[in-house]
């Protein structure tokens, strides 16, 4: 995987954003206080981390020794295997630090918290410059575990806080090389690889082996961070005690009506289970007017006639959203 020292906000705009590759930022984080105080202990860490405790309680996921610190589903794909319990943060932070000597621990997991929500006075004291302050932070924090491939459809810098993380990152053609799980019940929100990357059972999963020919991997210390285009397949192992990440999404042409996502599954809904003559046919729609494989569909039309052709303002996009929640 590419790495990068001393990458200012220029050069993420001009030169990392637009080739649209993962990206390893050596030591971009070395002048944040939290890294400053975490890379001492994980018990420095905890007590740097919750001296911004407000006192408020989230959710944090926890399984048994048993898994390994591999959040997932059941064996029978009905649940998961793991449970979700309200705690505080100085709680949880105490129970992994105490927990840090069993081998294997009990998982705990808190997962995308919002930081101007949970911990006010960490954002201003450790500001990610590559970004602007609208971006909001998260913290994800935990014991040594792992997440599987997954996506997301914004774009991320995470950053290492406390622990190391292992990221391994496959394109997003890889998809179906990775054998994706459940698309509507998933254990974080995206749906993920049902492939352990830890220990890939290649004899069930065959073609995950060329996955894993297209793959970068990297190990990132407290300090470090790494940018993941949209859309990038990632797996994440946290690998030490305590393991603190804060990461940013963004995506401008995201909005809570307007999911990309939505379109796919409801796509796969109504098309995949056609003729295969009649799907090949919606194949060729598609190839032309959504991913315009031949230039604009519209450009033969005077621009005032080319409706869902042309290029739409934000409005005349939630208007036509609006229209298709209708008539669903």
């Amino acid at each position: 995987m590419q790495e990068r020292h001393g990458v200012d906000r220029e050069t993420f705009e001009n030169e990392i954003l637009p080739a649209n590759r993962p990206v390893v930022l050596r030591g971009l984080l070395n002048d944040w206080p939290a890294v400053q105080a975490c890379r001492q202990s994980p018990a420095g860490a905890a007590n740097y981390l919750k001296r911004f405790d407000t006192g408020s309680t989230l959710n944090a996921y926890v399984g048994p020794p048993e898994i390994n610190g591999r959040f997932f589903y059941a064996d029978d794909f009905q649940r998961f295997n793991f449970d979700s319990k309200e705690v505080s943060l100085s709680l949880a932070l105490d129970t992994i630090v105490s927990l840090a000597e069993a081998s294997p621990p009990p998982a705990i997991a808190l997962q995308a918290i919002d930081l101007p929500s949970l911990m006010p006075g960490f954002p201003v004291a450790n500001v990610l410059p590559l970004v602007g302050s609208d971006v909001t932070p998260r913290i994800w924090i935990s014991s040594p575990s792992i997440v599987a491939p997954h996506f997301d459809t914004y774009y991320n810098i995470a950053c290492i806080v406390s622990g190391r993380r292992r990221f391994t990152v496959f394109p997003p053609d890889q998809v179906s090389n990775l054998y994706i799980g459940p698309l509507l019940t998933t254990p974080g929100g995206p749906p993920i690889s049902v492939v352990d990357l830890r220990n890939p059972d290649l004899d069930r999963f065959p073609r995950f082996a060329q996955a894993l020919e297209s793959a970068q991997q990297a190990t990132l210390e407290p300090g470090d961070a790494i940018y993941i285009p949209v859309l990038w397949w990632h797996g994440v192992e946290s690998l030490e005690p305590l393991n603190v990440l804060v990461n940013y999404w963004w995506n401008d042409a995201e909005s809570l009506n307007r999911d990309p996502m939505l379109a796919m599954i409801h796509a796969m809904a109504l098309i995949s289970g056609l003729d295969p003559v009649e799907r090949d046919g919606w194949r060729a729609l598609f190839d032309h007017f959504v991913f315009q494989r031949h230039g604009e569909p519209g450009a033969h039309l005077p621009p005032d006639l080319r409706d869902v052709m042309g290029k739409l303002s934000p409005a005349d996009r939630d208007q036509v959203v609006a229209l298709l929640a209708k008539r669903i």
